[in-house]
């Protein structure tokens, strides 16, 4: 098991090494008829407008676990229970001038609610691909797409050599290379992959200054960790990666001062950071 999760860093870290960001200024709304999040902090006060018309399912899920009407799994004793998630939690992870990150109920970047989702970053699928596989582009799509949703949701008993064999391939030599010896085609049936494989359709929201967005292991993992943007230019380069469901709207300073804490280990505030209270007003 933790040679398979080895390999699945490594070839994550192959995958995204030549993505580049771009400049894009993102600023955030001051009025809203959209949900509002409050987070009350040791540090301040941050409201956040939610949108729910760009990313229904993951505004639902963090208004659910935030006001305690969602089910979730306590990741140290197991049991299903009901109250509000965020109220106690860290800001495990800071980054200056990148962003902050929080909804951990370990408070190391580990844990979550017990069940994950699917990403909300396109508008559909476009134009579908097919065949052989000629860019490294595709090699990460078909790796993220296709290889790692067929890991993770396989017992590791049961995974296929031949696509075990492709990963340790890729992670080997730090490349697509391997993905590319075999089509599409190929990938799907050995997988049982359901559903199009295409380009995506038009890009929701990009992740820029200010906004929300899903933290993830990889394509379709959401779970409650989230992280706010503090990149005044954006971050592109995560563009159709995280989903992008709300921009803050009041105490963005509070948001830079989080950034700016002394750090330690792993980017976590050497301080505790915490969200005393996290809850979402809906309009009425």
């Amino acid at each position: 098991m933790k040679k398979m999760i080895a390999i699945m860093v490594l070839a994550t870290m192959f995958l995204s090494c030549a993505e580049k960001p771009t400049d894009k200024i993102q600023t955030p709304t001051t009025e809203t008829r959209n949900p509002v999040a409050t987070l009350e902090t040791n540090m301040g006060i941050i409201k956040i407008e939610l949108w729910p018309d760009s990313a229904p399912k993951t505004v639902d899920n963090f208004i659910g676990l935030a006001n305690g009407t969602k089910e979730w799994t306590d990741p140290v004793t197991k049991m299903k229970i009901k109250k509000p998630f965020y109220d106690g939690l860290i800001f495990h992870r800071v980054i200056k001038d990148f962003m902050i990150q929080g909804g951990c109920p370990l408070g190391t970047g580990s844990g979550g609610p017990g069940y994950q989702f699917e990403d909300e970053t396109y508008e559909g699928i476009g134009e579908e691909i097919k065949g052989v596989i000629k860019d490294d582009e595709t090699a990460r799509k078909v790796y993220e797409e296709i290889l790692m949703t067929y890991l993770r949701n396989t017992p590791q008993e049961k995974h296929d050599k031949d696509i075990v064999d492709v990963v340790e391939s890729c992670a080997k030599l730090q490349s697509g290379s391997p993905i590319m010896k075999n089509t599409i085609e190929y990938y799907i049936e050995k997988t049982g992959f359901k559903g199009k494989f295409g380009k995506p359709g038009k890009l929701k929201a990009p992740v820029g200054y200010g906004t929300i967005a899903m933290a993830n292991s990889g394509p379709n993992t959401n779970g409650s960790q989230f992280f706010i943007v503090t990149k005044k230019e954006g971050c592109d380069w995560l563009n159709g990666k995280h989903t992008i469901f709300g921009k803050v709207i009041e105490g963005m300073d509070i948001v830079l001062k989080i950034q700016d804490v002394e750090k330690g280990e792993r980017d976590k505030p050497k301080q505790e950071v915490k969200m005393l209270k996290v809850r979402v007003e809906t309009p009425k």
